[in-house]
């Protein structure tokens, strides 16, 4: 950091003189150290997926990075999970409130935009940090596939197909070349798998992926289990091999 320049990441409240906010840049850099996430829209639902890194005495069977907000949304995070976990409540009360006032499932937007929203808060006050955790919402509402993804800055954008965290700049650029529109729910799954091969050092394991699928014909959250993702892990393989170099 150039000598000008320093002193202006201490505050959150306080523009650089080149117009940067260094505790937002810092948060952001937060999401790019994570371990992948990716989600995928088609036209049978959404696939969120994860990549968790276990260690080997570690009870690795409750997911870590992937929640489920409501019946009908879930959630893949990257960065800093502790903060996902606060947000991921915080999107659980809403929802629920939203339920009891309405009458009616939230939106997937509505939702992304409310925890967009307390996001950039947390860049304009004094005495608070802005969360080090992007997120992933998928869902399906009124048998409308929807998938969003919020930043640390507050920025909501709705998506296809999005990958956050470490290596995600290669996964999205693998995402736009092979994504289609009509793929089905476990052609998108065998692809969100592909994507976490392309990131991870463990190209040949699946049991550090984590899936979860919002199906358009029930509208439901559901985590895919460890035979499934091991069967799309194999498709993978096979049908995008050069994901293994």
């Amino acid at each position: 950091m150039l000598p000008a320049q320093q002193g202006y990441d201490r505050a959150i409240t306080v523009f650089s003189p080149d117009g940067r906010l260094y505790q937002v840049e810092y948060a952001i850099e937060t999401v790019r150290r994570g371990t992948i996430a990716v989600g995928v829209k088609c036209k049978e639902g959404i696939v969120i997926a994860v990549e968790e890194k276990s260690k080997k005495l570690q009870i690795s069977n409750i997911a870590q990075k992937i929640f489920q907000i409501d019946d009908h949304v879930g959630v893949a995070a990257a960065g800093y999970i502790p903060d996902a976990r606060s947000q991921v409540d915080n999107a659980r009360f809403f929802s629920q409130s939203n339920k009891m006032i309405y009458d009616e499932p939230v939106e997937v937007e509505t939702i992304a935009k409310h925890l967009a929203d307390q996001c950039q808060q947390y860049t304009q006050y004094a005495g608070v940090r802005p969360y080090g955790v992007a997120l992933i919402l998928g869902g399906v509402v009124n048998s409308k596939p929807e998938l969003f993804l919020t930043d640390p800055s507050g920025t909501f954008i709705s998506y296809e197909a999005i990958a956050i965290g470490s290596g995600s700049d290669d996964v999205t650029d693998f995402l736009e070349k092979t994504y289609k529109v009509d793929l089905t729910l476990d052609e998108a799954s065998v692809l969100a798998v592909a994507g976490i091969h392309l990131s991870s050092d463990e190209k040949d394991e699946h049991s550090h992926i984590r899936m979860a699928h919002i199906k358009k014909e029930n509208g439901l959250y559901e985590l895919v289990t460890d035979e499934k993702v091991a069967n799309y892990s194999n498709t993978a393989k096979e049908k995008y091999p050069q994901d293994k170099n």
